[in-house]
């Protein structure tokens, strides 16, 4: 059996027709800083030294299927980061089912998250 090998979480790579325009929406949405960017890729991280950041780099076609991943947030208040998100153009998935505790939201290019609803206690 080998043992585990040390590795660290750079970024999580996301695919975009338009990546710099996402990224920066991205940036917004999340209070992280720009820490790389060219005329065809963006990486975007909480503060410039810490990890894992999103690199959005360039695809020829856009988003065809659900997304096989997506984050979850959970904020302080749920209602008002929706607002917040929506407000930045983020779009409302579908409505939210009597006990469901998140809302699914699309970002400018159609990508899935979660905005989760009641603090982990």
């Amino acid at each position: 059996m080998l043992g585990a090998m040390a590795l660290e979480w750079e970024q999580i790579v996301v695919d975009s027709v338009d990546p710099i325009s996402l990224g920066q929406w991205w940036a917004a949405a999340l209070g992280w800083v720009v820490v790389d960017k060219t005329e065809e890729i963006i990486e975007i991280r909480p503060e410039p030294d810490r990890l894992p950041g999103l690199l959005f780099v360039p695809v020829p076609d856009g988003k065809a299927a659900k997304n096989r991943l997506h984050p979850d947030f959970r904020p302080d208040d749920h209602e008002a980061e929706i607002a917040r998100l929506v407000s930045l153009g983020a779009r409302r998935a579908e409505p939210v089912q009597e006990g469901q505790h998140w809302v699914t939201l699309f970002d400018p290019e159609g990508n899935e998250f979660c905005v989760l609803s009641e603090p982990r206690s």
